[in-house]
């Protein structure tokens, strides 16, 4: 009887951690926002498993001093909160391309860079195929071209997404 117990106990701890959460096959909106200016990125998210997915984004930066895009991808691991909240990690990286504005002293630092990234956010998944989130996402510059720095990047956006 203790045997049918504990089992049974098990395999309702384990249905109940298994709750409803799904993550969309696709999702295509905006990233909005960045750490040292204003940004936009497209941005894509495709589901791997139950509870992984990829996302890509295609952004430009632009400020007084420099006009920039980077491409970047990410792979997420989505965890439920409640409901429809859920909050996600991840790994990944990019590239981009970086064009400043002319300097007196004729130094042209324009270039590609490579840069690393970490990813941590949380969603709300409405009832629509609507999705809001809230991430941070690390970078660090990996190499890059002349006058390259490999300073910290702290990237924060809103991320608006339709589902399908």
């Amino acid at each position: 009887m203790k045997i049918t117990t504990f089992f049974s106990v098990v395999l309702l701890i384990a249905t109940a951690s298994l709750s409803a959460q799904s993550i969309s096959d696709h999702t295509l909106g905006l990233r909005l926002g960045d750490s040292d200016g204003f940004g936009a990125e497209i941005s894509y998210q495709k589901s791997i498993a139950q509870f992984n997915r990829a996302e890509f984004n295609l952004g430009w930066r632009d400020s007084r001093n420099f006009d920039a895009f980077k491409l970047s991808g990410v792979y997420q691991w989505v965890h439920n909160l409640d409901g429809g909240f859920n909050w996600y990690y991840g790994v990944g990286g990019g590239l981009g391309s970086v064009d400043f504005a002319p300097v007196p002293d004729g130094d042209d630092d324009d270039g590609l860079f490579v840069f690393a990234a970490g990813n941590l956010g949380i969603e709300y998944d409405f009832d629509i195929p609507l999705l809001l989130s809230l991430d941070f996402r690390p970078e660090i510059g990996i190499l890059g071209y002349d006058g390259f720095s490999d300073n910290f990047d702290f990237d924060i956006a809103l991320g608006i997404r339709y589902q399908f």
